[in-house]
């Protein structure tokens, strides 16, 4: 989740006829890392909600430590390959922000997004498989009231202005800390990601949502993300001096 480094995605553009080897490695390193990510969200969410006895504050104390200490992992170890978005939010906010061509970018994007959601898909089924639930099923937990939507909304502005205005090696720590506070202060436990909206739809478990409250959270997920990545920039706008007024 964290921003691509230098050169990375920019030498990883998609030409007319072949992927090249450092774009191949991105999309594998965003496969895996979603992958990894949901598994550990979905799988320490099945495994909270059977030691926990029925108490939620606890399951959502266990999801949460998890998911931070598998997110701040995950960037440190695949942010030099791809950057570490995991997220489709996040690539679309990171890679409308270079000045490649429209169609390079939006190439790119629909890869990423591609990889990111299939690696969400496999990480939801690797944790099924490992606690022996069915291998494809479809959640029934409802998320689905005004109050999550907004949830979603801000949880993944928040995201991306951590993103934008974290100082260059801090953004692994600061992605992570964040995101576990969201998982508390938001009504929806703060997905603000579209792909693992995606994969939590095929659990059954503490951790996951059911296919009607989905388009929903995306919605507000790219609403926020847009609204977060405003946000930074009117950090980046010179400052009014009381000369200019």
């Amino acid at each position: 989740m964290g921003p691509p480094l230098d050169g990375v995605l920019p030498q990883a553009r998609v030409p007319a006829r072949r992927l090249p080897v450092a774009m191949r490695r991105v999309l594998l390193a965003e496969f895996v890392g979603t992958a990894m990510l949901l598994c550990a969200v979905i799988g320490s969410g099945i495994m909270a909600q059977r030691v926990s006895g029925g108490n939620g504050g606890i399951a959502l104390l266990a999801n949460t430590l998890a998911t931070v200490f598998a997110l701040y992992v995950l960037i440190e170890v695949l942010a030099p390959v791809s950057g570490a978005h995991f997220n489709p939010v996040v690539s679309a906010v990171l890679i409308f922000r270079d000045r490649s061509s429209p169609r390079d970018r939006w190439a790119t994007l629909a890869l990423m997004v591609l990889v990111q959601v299939a690696g969400a898909i496999a990480g939801a089924v690797l944790a099924n498989i490992m606690f022996d639930t069915p291998l494809l099923q479809a959640s029934t937990r409802l998320r689905s009231s005004p109050g999550q939507w907004l949830a979603e909304a801000v949880a993944a502005a928040g995201l991306v202005f951590v993103i934008l205005r974290a100082p260059a090696g801090k953004a692994s720590a600061l992605v992570a800390a964040y995101i576990g506070a969201a998982y508390w202060f938001t009504a929806s436990t703060s997905f603000a990601n579209p792909a693992a909206v995606v994969g939590r739809m095929f659990s059954d478990s503490f951790a996951g949502i059911a296919p009607s409250s989905a388009p929903a959270f995306i919605i507000a997920q790219f609403a926020g993300a847009a609204a977060g990545a405003w946000l930074s920039g009117r950090f980046d706008s010179p400052l009014q001096t009381e000369e200019d007024t």
